[in-house]
């Protein structure tokens, strides 16, 4: 134990709680908020997977002991205070009993700029999510004034050219050096590459799942062909 963790004091509250914020260790995406007593503090850290105290039937519970759907403790973290627990966990299955996949899914009003509305999400993670969203509904549900419904129609091989055009606009803009032409060429390459996604179905967080397995690796391509970045 370091000289660190050996300072920390838990500051629980007159009910001897802690609120628990667990997001996507992913991509930032807010999962959900519980509560922790000393008891899912200690089970949680033992068991590597997320445990709170549940206020309204006054019991421990472990996410996901019903559903299946547990939280995978990958990091845990205190506030400044000490009295709030921040836990980056690795989601099985949706975090809401409703199904969604974090119980963050109600939006409000949008904010407004230049007349326009400016998608808001909880992470940047959620911003590539609400993006992948809007091409599923344009691929199910396509709408005639919509680029991306015309961009799917045209085929794979049509989304496939824009997503080449818009990786040599990317090699372009970093070697002009020029940061605000690399920021927008390389949104403009994220966005086609979601709709290529789309075009195959595959959510954003199959993605996010590839780039954690990559985590400590050497960087060495494997015999299985695997690039590990480390």
């Amino acid at each position: 134990m370091n000289e660190h963790s050996q300072s920390i004091v838990l500051r629980f509250d007159d009910q001897g709680l802690l609120p628990c914020i667990v997001q996507d260790w992913l991509d930032g995406t807010v999962l959900m908020v519980g509560f922790m007593n000393q008891e899912a503090w200690e089970m949680t850290k033992r068991c590597q997977r997320v445990h709170f105290w549940s206020r309204s039937r006054q019991q421990l519970w472990k996410k996901g002991e019903t559903s299946g759907h547990e939280l995978v403790l990958k990091e845990i973290f205190l506030d400044c205070d000490q009295d709030t627990v921040l836990v980056k966990a690795q989601p099985i299955g949706p975090t809401c009993h409703t199904g969604n996949r974090s119980c963050f899914f109600t939006p409000m009003p949008s904010i407004s700029e230049q007349g326009r509305s400016v998608p808001t999400g909880t992470s940047w993670g959620g911003i590539t999510r609400r993006l992948y969203e809007t091409v599923e509904d344009r691929k199910t549900t396509p709408n005639s004034d919509s680029y991306v419904s015309k961009l799917m129609q045209g085929g794979i091989d049509r989304i496939l050219k824009k997503v080449v055009e818009e990786a040599g606009e990317v090699v372009l803009a970093g070697k002009n050096a020029d940061r605000e032409e690399i920021i927008y060429e390389m949104a403009d390459l994220w966005f086609h590459t979601l709709i290529m996604l789309g075009h195959f179905s595959i959510p954003p967080e199959d993605i996010y799942q590839e780039l954690g397995k990559r985590f400590g690796k050497s960087g060495v391509r494997t015999s299985e062909g695997d690039a590990s970045h480390g």
